[in-house]
């Protein structure tokens, strides 16, 4: 039996892992355990998450608690190491690009344990990006890179360091956790909205939030172009402070702006599939926009799958008034170009990567 470790280390990473859990926990050859890096009780993990996505909450929380990028390297690898004295690991799988995820992959890497990453090969190719250090860095000490799209996958095939290491391209496991919950969503019960009659924000980006006359700009914009298509806003923390004082200060009706606090996932995901557009700075929101049909407006200039641009429903148009102005016309006029579901996000990711951990 193969003793599998997968390390998340924030709330985005259970939305990918969950798949992988379902398959592992189905098959007699895998003993997986699920290590969280941040605290039992992080508020950013609200009790009815791991309800929503039909899984455990994980087996070990590694305590990790900083906003010190560096600080979180060095508390996940000191417990992780901890951990991995206790308990004989054969491969740990990491997920995305945070500091945490590179923290794991540095730890079980110089203990001789072979690394998997999930969402391997994405960049933005900007070196001062932090998270761009960190893809550069897992990708390079990771035995088994599990890729979600053809332009990743071609760059993890150009970077690996190791004849052994090994690139797959399994698609886009988020599409695994859409299509298992479809059926489950639920609309919003703070809201009584109608498919297709209104667009959804959603706000994450600290770079985008610090520069407020910039997003500032934007929203009026937003709201300029919307007319009388109302605006769902589900935030937290930091965004949801700014925004509610920015649409304060340009004296916006909540009757066009719902500003609400982050919504359950089953709620959210019926959300974002029943909009008429989506305008967003979050790339999973964008990947599931192209799962799902529906029109998305991305705030950044780059995106870590090309395939939500070239084959999807994303347009890029990062802090460009102008730009957005017209791509929310082109929107609300229905006039958005045409759209398919890239290769292999079919919602099978997590059985190809089994098959390969485990045979």
């Amino acid at each position: 039996m193969k003793k599998i470790c997968i390390v998340a280390g924030a709330r985005p990473n259970f939305v990918k892992v969950a798949p992988l859990l379902r398959v592992f926990n189905k098959s007699a050859e895998a003993d997986c355990t699920l290590v969280y890096a941040g605290r039992e009780d992080d508020p950013t993990l609200e009790p009815s998450l791991f309800d929503d996505l039909q899984m455990r909450r994980p087996d070990v929380c590694l305590g990790a608690d900083s906003q010190r990028l560096n600080e979180i390297t060095a508390q996940v690898m000191g417990a992780l190491d901890s951990y991995l004295d206790q308990h004989p690991t054969d491969v740990v799988i990491v997920v995305d690009d945070l500091a945490s995820t590179m923290a794991a992959a540095i730890t079980a890497k110089k203990r001789g344990i072979r690394v998997a990453h999930l969402v391997a090969g994405t960049r933005s190719f900007d070196i001062n990006m932090p998270k761009e250090i960190n893809r550069l860095v897992i990708d390079a000490l990771s035995d088994y890179m599990f890729t979600a799209g053809v332009k990743s996958n071609s760059i993890a095939t150009r970077e690996q360091q190791s004849e052994t290491a090994q690139t797959h391209m399994v698609g886009n496991i988020l599409m695994d956790t859409l299509r298992f919950n479809l059926p489950r969503f639920t609309p919003p019960s703070t809201l009584h909205l109608s498919p297709s009659t209104y667009l959804v924000l959603t706000l994450n980006r600290r770079v985008l939030l610090a520069d407020e006359p910039q997003l500032r700009q934007m929203l009026k914009t937003l709201i300029d172009e919307s007319g009388d298509t109302p605006i769902v806003a589900p935030l937290r923390g930091l965004a949801l402070g700014v925004v509610v004082r920015l649409l304060s200060e340009l004296g916006v009706p909540s009757s066009k702006v719902y500003v609400q606090t982050s919504l359950p996932y089953l709620e959210f995901g019926w959300l974002t599939a029943n909009a008429r557009g989506i305008i967003t700075d979050s790339g999973n929101v964008a990947e599931e926009a192209t799962f799902n049909g529906v029109p998305c407006i991305t705030l950044n200039d780059y995106t870590e799958h090309q395939e939500t641009v070239t084959v999807g429903t994303n347009v890029l148009v990062g802090s460009d008034t102008g730009k957005l102005a017209d791509a929310l016309r082109q929107l609300l006029s229905g006039n958005w170009k045409s759209s398919a579901l890239p290769d292999r996000w079919d919602g099978r990711s997590a059985e190809r990567i089994a098959q390969i951990l485990l045979n």
